[in-house]
């Protein structure tokens, strides 16, 4: 059976499971231990990340996005993205963004509040701690500084920028509250990988933390709805359709992609082609400061340009209104011939993964 070793308190963990679950593809859950993460699942992957999955004839896989990639082309029916071309490139667009701008403020929220920092690090420290002798409160302590040390300080959220930050989030349940009013997922009847990629924040993070989880109870509970009903879905109970195009009420939040993830992928792929190991940006007139160049996210912008280019020229001129319209072509494709330097990316998610940041304090 294949094996994904996680947290059950894990962004991307969570993602992956969604998407196992609603597959119905059978999985064992492996708690991770300090030790796996550390030196075993590097060993195997490439990359100190989790989740790392373990397929029943011995190969290792990490990074989620391109992990449901494979998956897709060994689970093809249903399929998780949607047949109109124009409809998929968006749900990539969504993806990336839960995955690389919304973890700004799933880590803030988690790290940043005391309510929630103070379970998690009991909740993390219990299980991947288990095997170090020290006391608890010390690995609870260590655990803590070094989640809001990599996490938080290190990627830009500052007391300047904290609003900004909290924003992102209060903004994403309004505009999601007005999608799951109409729809029970983002493109229609059953869910696509839009939904799947934002369940990594939306589950295990901002359901699930005590400082965000309470806002979205009290402000949005359709939101809190989906949440579950997402982990509840499986393929085989689902008879539904998707919407045609791109549905209006999704417009709000492609205008949040192309003005927020973007502008923070152009500055980070820009600092990083000049061989900036840290970097600034202005995202929606808030300044962001010294934020830890990532390679990774430079390789996120060049996969998304080339995803672009691959579309037919009938899908690209149809989509050209709306992106323009929502802020989102501009800065897509404002930095050309991106190159990221990531030759393994074309395996993965097999071969010697990219940690999305190399420096990480133990």
């Amino acid at each position: 059976m294949l094996k994904v070793y996680g947290l059950k308190v894990s962004y991307f963990t969570g993602k992956l499971e969604a998407y196992l679950r609603y597959k119905e593809i059978p999985y064992e859950f492996c708690p991770m231990t300090a030790r796996q993460f550390m030196r075993d699942i590097p060993a195997k992957t490439g990359a100190m990340q989790m989740p790392a999955a373990e397929l029943p004839d011995g190969r290792w896989m990490t990074d989620t996005s391109p992990m449901i990639d494979w998956f897709e082309t060994q689970y093809p029916d249903p399929p998780i993205l949607p047949e109109d071309p124009g409809q998929a490139f968006v749900c990539r667009l969504i993806e990336d963004y839960a995955d690389e701008w919304l973890w700004r403020p799933a880590m803030h929220y988690r790290w940043s509040y005391p309510l929630s920092s103070k379970l998690l690090a009991r909740q993390i420290s219990d299980v991947m701690g288990a095997e170090i002798k020290a006391p608890g409160w010390l690995k609870r302590r260590r655990t803590e500084q070094r989640q809001k040390h990599n996490f938080v300080d290190r990627d830009g959220v500052t007391p300047a920028t904290r609003a900004h930050v909290e924003s992102s989030y209060l903004r994403l349940l309004q505009i999601l509250e007005t999608v799951f009013a109409s729809r029970p997922f983002l493109f229609g009847d059953r869910p696509t990988l839009a939904d799947i990629g934002l369940m990594g924040p939306l589950l295990r993070h901002f359901s699930m933390d005590p400082a965000p989880g309470v806002i979205m109870r009290e402000t949005a509970p359709g939101v809190m709805e989906w949440v579950y009903r997402m982990w509840n879905a499986r393929a085989s109970r689902m008879s539904g359709g998707l919407v045609s195009g791109i549905p209006d009420d999704l417009r709000p939040l492609l205008r949040e992609i192309g003005e927020a993830h973007l502008e923070a992928l152009n500055a980070n792929a820009a600092a990083w082609q000049t061989g900036q190991t840290r970097h600034d940006a202005r995202i929606q007139d808030t300044d962001y400061h010294d934020i830890q160049t990532s390679q990774y996210r430079v390789w996120c912008l060049e996969v998304l340009q080339a995803r672009h280019a691959a579309l037919d020229d009938l899908t690209r001129a149809s989509l050209r209104p709306l992106l323009e319209a929502e802020n989102v072509l501009e800065p897509l494709l404002r930095l050309s011939g991106v190159e990221s330097g990531y030759a393994a990316g074309k395996e993965a998610p097999f071969g010697r993964s990219l940690p999305v940041f190399e420096d990480i304090r133990s």
